[in-house]
């Protein structure tokens, strides 16, 4: 039996990085346990979406990485392959423990990517690509709404760990289609699309934000809008879907506010949270406030899958994250206070009330969100008086990167399964981007 279970998996890819999803495991399938979706950040038309999977089982046992074969042959030009798991061999190149499994151009930089949601596999049997084998979709957005396909062959999508190293480009990645249009109008030119969210219950339905100030909620199957609304008064940065419902969804903007809206009643939003508007410096009498400036602009929205009533966001230029609760809306019920640099990217877990967040400060932290970190008899909060919240400076984990962190996500729980090297537990990860490196932490 191999000793302790590795706690970091690391790929480098071959371009800077920025967008990136992990697959939701496949109970029939081992492999897919550790697959992710990425996307590249070039300021060209030459970007590319590519999917990594775990190279060999061994990456995921720390005593077994010194007994790899130092030699494999393997091809160092190769994109996404270093001298075997973990770059043996004296390579130059930074240790790996994916391959490239597929990968396709994409023209803009990916401002998100997204597989669709474990529920989907039960709703897609009717387009089986062969051996029970339901399809693999995932979109991803920037100049429009793209659905993408995922297969592999037949030697790849058999294969196991343990019993061969995956090949590299042994599987294919195809552009379905691109939404591009309003409703009614498909395949024509449309403002920049910034995010996007798929629905879990639904999972034909995607709810996009654009720069424009609109949302637009599309039918994948049908290829087309369903509806779409102006949504704030500037840009729409980033939308997420209520979880458990399939009509209500949120977005925050650059106009400083977190609204709900609801697909049965459009004809107004809710305003769940406004960034205070900066005052001047020297008011004068009967002069208005000062307009928001960028650093009021809110940029993500995530909700806890597992409660839904919290919500985390966070501003522009800002190193502090706010958590919001949906039955008490207007005042943040915490902030979280320990980034030094502006805040990237933000994500909860799967399993618990843990919350991921990233910076420029080069830190992934963790924080532990459960009701008792709101009580008074918290050890790990004091209480802004005058605000009325709490304010949590310590995350229960920490992780420093030599650069900037882009963006982060939460693995799905993964489930024990027996591999030829040993009996893995189930658990989740935080996979972080920074620059062209994607580190994957066992939380």
């Amino acid at each position: 039996m191999p000793g302790a279970q590795a706690t970091l998996l690391q790929y480098d890819a071959p371009y800077p990085l920025y967008a990136i999803d992990w697959c939701e495991p496949q109970t029939h399938r081992v492999g897919t346990s550790f697959r992710l979706a990425l996307g590249s950040f070039t300021e060209d038309m030459k970007n590319r979406i590519s999917i990594v999977g775990l190279m060999d089982e061994r990456s995921l046992w720390e005593e077994e990485l010194d007994q790899l074969n130092p030699n494999p042959g393997s091809n160092p030009n190769t994109p996404g392959l270093g001298s075997g798991p973990r770059g043996g061999g004296g390579s130059n190149l930074p240790p790996q423990d994916f391959v490239c499994l597929a990968e396709a151009h994409h023209g803009f930089p990916p401002t998100k990517i997204a597989w669709q949601p474990g529920s989907a596999s039960k709703l897609n049997g009717q387009f089986d690509m062969g051996g029970g084998m339901p399809r693999e979709l995932l979109a991803s957005t920037a100049d429009g709404l793209r659905i993408w396909e995922y297969t592999q062959n037949a030697e790849a999508a058999g294969n196991q760990f343990g019993k061969s190293t995956p090949a590299p480009l042994s599987g294919r990645l195809q552009q379905r289609v691109i939404l591009t249009g309003t409703k009614g109008q498909n395949n024509t030119q449309m403002a920049p699309l910034t995010s996007f969210a798929w629905n879990s219950i639904d999972p034909q339905r995607i709810v996009t934000a654009s720069i424009d100030t609109t949302c637009t909620v599309w039918n994948i199957n049908a290829q087309t809008a369903v509806t779409q609304l102006i949504a704030h008064d500037r840009e729409v940065f980033d939308v997420a879907w209520l979880p458990g419902s399939t009509d209500i969804f949120t977005s925050v903007g650059a106009d400083g506010s977190l609204r709900a809206f609801d697909l049965r009643s459009l004809e107004h939003s809710t305003i769940l949270y406004e960034t205070p508007v900066a005052k001047p410096t020297r008011p004068n009498p009967g002069t208005s406030p000062a307009p928001r400036t960028t650093s009021s602009s809110l940029l993500r929205i995530a909700f806890n899958p597992n409660d839904a009533n919290y919500m985390a966001t966070f501003h522009q230029e800002s190193s502090e994250i706010q958590v919001l609760d949906m039955r008490s809306p207007g005042q943040p019920v915490a902030d979280l206070k320990s980034h030094k640099g502006q805040v990237n990217s933000i994500a909860w877990g799967r399993s618990d009330a843990m919350l991921a967040t990233g910076g420029d400060d080069g830190q992934v932290l963790v924080w532990d969100l459960s009701p008792k970190n709101f009580s008074p008899r918290s050890k790990t909060r004091s209480t802004d008086s005058k605000q009325r919240r709490s304010v949590l400076a310590d995350p229960v984990l920490a992780y420093s990167s030599v650069s900037e962190v882009a963006n982060v996500i939460w693995s799905p729980v993964i489930p024990p399964f027996q591999l030829n090297t040993g009996f893995t537990s189930a658990g989740e990860w935080v996979a972080s981007v920074s620059g062209k490196t994607v580190r994957c932490l066992r939380a």
